[in-house]
């Protein structure tokens, strides 16, 4: 917000001091103002807070500063709140006005700081502090974050769900602004608006390997409408491990599995046969069970028809809600590595099956390429997030749709690597 100093015309110390009056600190040997210790701004502006400590600002109004006399200007403002949030805003052209632009927080204490400098640019400095008062709302939006904290492979997106819907587009971005993700190492990446009440979030790439993902809400006190403001969130920790991405080649009967960028191992699979195609596109590790009960009448397949089974499936790692799993199928292993015969399953043999299971992690890649079924859903069976390009994803988001790709103001404010 500062804007580059006019030239200004050195003037002699006598002078200098003469202007300033007895608040002004004593000059360099040079006699720049430049040079000068910052004067006590307080008489050169106004802002609209409280002027005592038993008052309280009204959150819900904006911050405004004004420069009070014709011979100065402001130059910078900087105001955050006691646990570090930042307050957006602007300053006029000609510094004589700055303005709140994102919403603060209720009770909350706010501390600002105000540079200015008069008509001969020398520099003057302001702390301003006050406290909001506490919300009216009664029901505050609380937001829960997942998935639950540990370490996950590469592909696992980020979850916050949020304990009411916002539907309206500005209050959405005041949701979105408040939902913050930093990584290290950094990475670019947004939220996207699942439906009202469901955000995902997810880089541009997948997660780095060994990367540590912190995520948190400031929106706790911070005014969403009329009627509705943030509530606290419990804060969410993950790590990654090393990029673990299976595919499943449907027409060539193969998973090859590799671990950052290198081939471990291929085996032979069997995948959906025609009718019950398996999904193309990448799915994320949902979870793994040893032994899960597969029924026909869970996918609509009626009991006693030519397709129906019930059958014990064991080292089941499950890729959807609706039942996908790569798991073992001794029952096919003739077939495996030459047709599809599945009901969309991946199947293995059990030896195959166990070491897949035990080499991946909940958020690890799984692919399916050549297959005759339709591409996974990006929501609502899994996480199929990455199946969206960059530039749809960004569409989902309420502060960088519509922009041009590369990190916005949001964006770089996440792309700050969080120390550890």
């Amino acid at each position: 917000m500062s804007q580059t100093p006019r030239t200004r015309t050195v003037i002699g110390c006598t002078l200098l001091l003469a202007a300033l009056g007895a608040t002004a600190s004593g000059c360099s040997s040079d006699g720049n103002p430049l040079s000068s210790d910052p004067y006590d701004a307080a008489d050169q502006i106004a802002f609209n807070g409280p002027r005592d400590e038993g008052t309280k600002a009204d959150p819900d109004k904006p911050l405004v500063i004004t420069a009070e006399k014709s011979d100065g200007r402001i130059t910078d403002v900087t105001a955050k709140d006691a646990t570090g949030r930042f307050v957006a805003g602007e300053l006029s052209a000609d510094g004589t006005r700055w303005h709140s632009t994102s919403p603060l927080a209720a009770n909350a204490r706010y501390t600002v700081r105000v540079s200015t400098e008069d008509e001969d640019g020398a520099p003057g400095r302001k702390v301003l502090a006050f406290d909001t008062s506490r919300p009216t709302s009664k029901k505050p939006l609380t937001v829960t974050f997942g998935p639950k904290a540990g370490k996950y492979g590469v592909g696992q997106p980020v979850t916050a769900e949020l304990s009411r819907p916002v539907k309206d587009k500005k209050q959405r971005a005041i949701v979105e602004r408040g939902l913050r993700v930093t990584s290290t190492p950094a990475v670019q990446g947004t939220w996207y608006w699942v439906d009202d009440k469901q955000l995902h979030f997810r880089p541009k790439e997948y997660w780095p390997t060994g990367a540590t993902i912190r995520v948190r809400s400031d929106l706790e006190g911070v005014r969403i409408s009329d009627r509705m403001r943030g509530g606290r969130a419990k804060p969410l920790t993950l790590t990654t491990g090393d990029k673990v991405v299976a595919v499943t080649d449907a027409s060539a009967h193969q998973l090859t599995l590799y671990r950052n960028g290198e081939e471990v191992r291929s085996v032979p699979v069997t995948t959906g046969k025609t009718g019950f195609e398996t999904r193309n596109g990448v799915k994320v590790v949902l979870g793994k069970e040893y032994f899960v009960r597969m029924r026909s009448t869970s996918i609509g397949i009626a009991a006693g028809s030519s397709e129906s089974y019930d059958l014990p499936v064991y080292y089941a790692t499950r890729v959807t809600w609706s039942g996908e799993y790569v798991h073992a199928a001794p029952w096919s292993v003739g077939s495996q590595g030459a047709a599809n015969v599945s009901h969309g399953c991946v199947g293995m043999s059990t030896a195959n099956a166990q070491w897949f299971f035990d080499t991946v992690r909940e958020g690890d890649v799984v692919k399916v390429v050549n297959s005759e079924g339709d591409t996974m859903d990006p929501f609502g069976n899994g996480f199929g997030d990455w199946n969206l390009s960059w530039k749809k994803w960004r569409e989902g988001s309420a502060l960088v749709a519509g922009t041009p790709d590369g990190p916005g103001p949001a964006e770089r404010a996440r792309l700050r690597p969080q120390n550890v």
